[in-house]
This record gives structure tokens, sequence and C-alpha cells, in this order.
């Protein structure tokens, strides 16, 4: 009998939808030129490629000049924290960042500090938020970076970036601010420049684009160092033929987003459910609070390891994960910052949701994690 296949790891990678499909095997066959060819087939290709641009330039109401390429997000954060650093050195040592922001970046701080830099970590609440408290206790005249996701991955926490710039502002910092919007951008407005924010990260495939793009806002104005060498393409941030497939189907994706309002009231409507059917379950400590986006619910079965109760929905036809993709099932960073007790750390259960899930994904669900709290052997 074959399963219904039912996928709720969309905080990890999206289905890619049949317009960025459809695009990129129209740039893979048809116009498959360099863009920086200067015949036919290469004007053919800048303006495919300009043409992305714009669509995510629209989409964060930026000029098209600030839309630089990269790969996807790991890059894009990168080239910000690493590229904001290395441009602004001469003029302080400290970062300002979050204990519970993603690998890309909490690495690239680490190397940071091997480099002499003064790092600071700021650990949230028990509901993963940091406050403005903190922030404004942690910038001072010499920070040079303020690095700070809009929306956590693990549990949908949201971070009080809107006040950012104004205490960099406040405390006399030349500090450039960078935010992961990763798992915020097309669900949730974002303007970079009426909040403040001079770097911006965001992903192809977790909007239902390809894999192999993404992007990095650049506030006009706003300088950091290239991470790379090579041609003149991306304004020399990102030298190297840009891998347009990827880059147009992205566009395409972001011009197939649904109305942002509509689709986080039908996202919210899934949550709900999930949210009561999960209080049925005797076993169950939700994670991630109210005021989490959506998208993202992080909960734990009591006694139950991660790794169990995803091999046994898996069995079911059902995908969800144990946290970030990038940890390969790590013990979370996120959930230990935010002092969970190891006993629901180590059973915790994310589940994301996409425009292409249903109120019947969300019931079978339920009906297969009753099943598991009342039969799977528990963990001493």
């Amino acid at each position: 009998m074959n399963l219904k296949e039912i996928y709720l790891d969309n905080s990890a990678t999206t289905m890619v939808c049949m317009e960025a499909a459809q695009k990129a095997l129209e740039i893979m066959t048809r116009k498959y030129g360099n863009p920086s060819s200067l015949h036919s087939k290469g004007f053919e290709a800048q303006k495919e490629l300009e043409s992305a641009r714009g669509s995510a330039a629209a989409m964060l109401a930026a000029e098209k000049e600030e839309i630089i390429f990269t790969s996807g997000g790991t890059e894009s954060n990168n080239t910000a924290v690493f590229g904001a650093a290395e441009a602004l050195a001469r003029r302080g040592s400290r970062i300002v960042t979050t204990s519970v922001e993603h690998s890309s970046v909490i690495e690239a701080m680490r190397r940071l500090e091997d480099k002499g830099f003064e790092v600071v970590y700021l650990d949230p609440d028990s509901s993963g938020r940091i406050n403005k408290a903190q922030l404004e206790q942690a910038i001072d005249k010499k920070t040079i970076l303020v690095s700070i996701m809009a929306v956590n991955n693990e549990t949908g926490a949201v971070q009080p970036i809107e006040a950012v710039r104004k205490i960099i502002d406040r405390a006399g910092s030349p500090a450039l601010f960078h935010v992961d919007a990763v798992q915020a951008f097309g669900k949730m407005p974002l303007k970079p420049k009426k909040l403040g924010i001079d770097l911006l990260s965001a992903s192809s495939h977790k909007i239902h684009g390809p894999k192999g793009a993404g992007i990095l806002f650049i506030r006009r104005g706003a300088r950091i160092a290239p991470l790379h060498c090579g041609g003149e393409q991306e304004r020399r941030i990102r030298p190297g033929t840009e891998p347009l497939p990827a880059i147009c189907a992205m566009g395409a994706a972001i011009r197939a987003l649904p109305d942002m309002k509509q689709e986080l009231e039908y996202i919210r409507s899934l949550e709900q459910r999930c949210r009561e059917g999960l209080y049925g379950i005797e076993n169950v400590h939700i994670n991630s609070d109210s005021e989490c986006m959506p998208y993202i619910i992080n909960f734990s079965v009591r006694g139950i390891r991660s790794e169990t109760m995803l091999h046994y929905l898996a069995q079911k036809g059902i995908f969800v994960s144990s946290g970030s993709a990038c940890a390969k099932g790590k013990k979370s960073h996120v959930l230990t910052a935010m002092g969970l007790p190891q006993e629901l750390a180590d059973s915790a259960v994310r589940v994301s949701f996409s425009r292409y899930n249903t109120p019947e994904d969300v019931d079978e669900l339920i009906k297969e994690l009753t099943n598991a709290d009342n039969t799977l052997a528990r963990s001493r």
C-alpha cells in the first residue's frame, strides 16, 4: 500500500513550485547564455537576471542595485558577517549577536573570535526571544556589527529587529545591522530601509524556489569587504558566472508567492489546529509559544527521543525534523539556550508548514503522534 506523503519540514526546504520549475527549464534549455556575454544570447540572459533582481528588490521595497545574488542563506550570512567585520575593523572590535542564531552565523562568529574580535552572545528567555534591554546594554561605541535573525529556524520565535537601529544610533555606534531573514522572507513584511537594516539574507529554497540561490541585500552606502576575487559580477561582492537557472527560478518563486496576509491567516489556522491536537496528547510539551511565527511549531513528546519519533512518522509517510536540518541531528543549541530541560530537548520535534499543507495533513500528524505516544517504548 502506498502511503500519502505528508511533508511538514518546510523550514528545512520546500517543494519547488511549478512556476519556478518551468522558469528553470526555460533558462536551461532556451535562454542559456552567459549574462556577461556581449551578444544577443548574453543580453537575453542578462534581461532575465535583472528581472529576477527586480522581483527580489520589490519584495523588500529596495533598489535593484541593493540586491546581490548568492548561492543561498549560508553564503549570504557568511558574506555579511565576515564582510562587515573586515570593512569596519579599524573602527572597533565588538560584535553583538544572539546564542540562537543559525550555524552559518554562529560558526562565523567563532572564527572572528579567533581573529581577536569580541563577540557578545545574547541569551534568550524561555520563549526564545531576546529583549531590548539586553541590546541596549550590549551595543556601545565600539560595536561594528549587530547580527540578529528575524525568525528562529527551530522555534519560530520572532526577534525585536525593529528596535535595533534606534539602539545603535543612540549608542553612537558605527555598527552595520545584519538580519538573517531566511525564515521570514516572503512570510512577514520586511522593508530593510524602514527598519534601518543594512544587510539582509534570504534563500530561494525556503520559498518554493530551487536550492542554490539566495540574496544578500546591501543598503546603498553600506560597505562590506568581498570574500572572493574574480570578475565584475554582482558588484564584485560575489564574482563568478551567476547560476542563472536557480536565480531566475527564485525570481519566479517570489512572483508566485500568495498575498502575505491571506497566507499568514491560512498558516495560522493550520498551526492552531495542530496546537489543539497536541494539547490532547498526554505527554506533549509545546516549546514554541503563541507569539512565534505560525509557520513553525516545536514540541516534545516526553520520553520518546527525537530520532525515534522521526523514524516512526516517516514510516507513516509523515516528514518532520528534530530541529535545524544543518545540524544533522546534533543537540539543539537553540533549545539549550532557552533553558529547556534535557529530557525535552532530546525529544524535540519541529513541524513547519507551507501553503501546500492541508488541515487533513495536520489531523493525520496528530493521529500518528497519539499512536506513537501510546505505543513507542520510552527512553530512560
